[in-house]
C-alpha cells in the first residue's frame, strides 16, 4: 500500500470517528423523560414534566434524577432522615406569594373603590332627578299654563288631560328616584 492509500485509509478513519462522536451527541440530545400524561398519552421530552404529573406516571427519568419527594396536602413532608432540630415549612407564604397576595388585595381594593364611585353617581343622579320631579311636580299642580314643543317643532299649550298625564309620569319619577 502506498502513501496515498494509507493517506486515504487514516482520512477515512478520521471521518469515521468524527460521524460516531457526533451520533454520540445525537443520542445525548434524545429525550430523557417520558410519562403518561392526564389523557392517557405518551410524552417524550428533554424537559421535566409539569408538577401536575404523579410521580407513578413518570416512565423514565434522566440518569441521576431521583423522585422528588411529594408532600402531603398540608406542605409538610415527615422525614426520619431530617434532623430533629431541623425546621419544617410551616406554610407561610414565600415572598413571591406575598407579593401576589398584595397585588390580590390592591386589585380588590381597585374595585371596590371603583364600584363605591357608581354607586355614589347612580345617588347623585337620583338626588338630582328626585329634585327636579319634586320641582316640575310644584309647577304643574299650581294650575299655570304650561306651553311645551311637540314633535313638529311647534309651540302648544297644555290641556287638563295631558297636564294629568305628565303629572302621574313625575309622581312614578318621585317614588322611585326620591327614596
Amino acid at each position: 500500500m502506498g502513501t496515498l492509500g494509507r493517506y486515504t485509509l487514516t482520512m477515512k478513519l478520521i471521518q469515521t470517528l468524527i460521524m460516531a462522536a457526533l451520533a454520540g451527541l445525537c443520542f445525548s440530545a434524545t429525550a430523557q423523560w417520558q410519562w403518561i400524561d392526564k389523557d392517557g398519552h405518551k410524552v417524550f421530552s428533554d424537559r421535566a414534566p409539569p408538577a401536575d404529573i404523579l410521580d407513578k406516571n413518570i416512565l423514565k427519568r434522566p440518569r441521576g434524577r431521583t423522585p422528588a419527594v411529594s408532600l402531603p396536602p398540608d406542605g409538610i413532608a415527615e422525614s426520619a432522615s431530617a434532623p430533629a432540630g431541623a425546621a419544617l415549612p410551616t406554610g407561610k407564604p414565600t415572598g413571591l406569594d406575598k407579593e401576589l397576595e398584595a397585588k390580590k388585595k390592591q386589585a380588590q381594593d381597585a374595585e371596590l373603590a371603583k364600584k363605591m364611585a357608581d354607586e355614589e353617581r347612580v345617588t347623585m343622579a337620583k338626588i338630582e332627578n328626585c329634585a327636579r320631579a319634586k320641582q316640575a311636580k310644584v309647577t304643574y299642580e299650581s294650575g299655570v299654563r304650561i306651553g311645551r314643543t311637540n314633535a313638529s317643532g311647534g309651540q302648544e299649550i297644555m290641556d287638563d288631560a295631558s297636564r294629568a298625564q305628565e303629572i302621574r309620569r313625575i309622581q312614578g319619577i318621585i317614588a322611585t328616584d326620591c327614596k
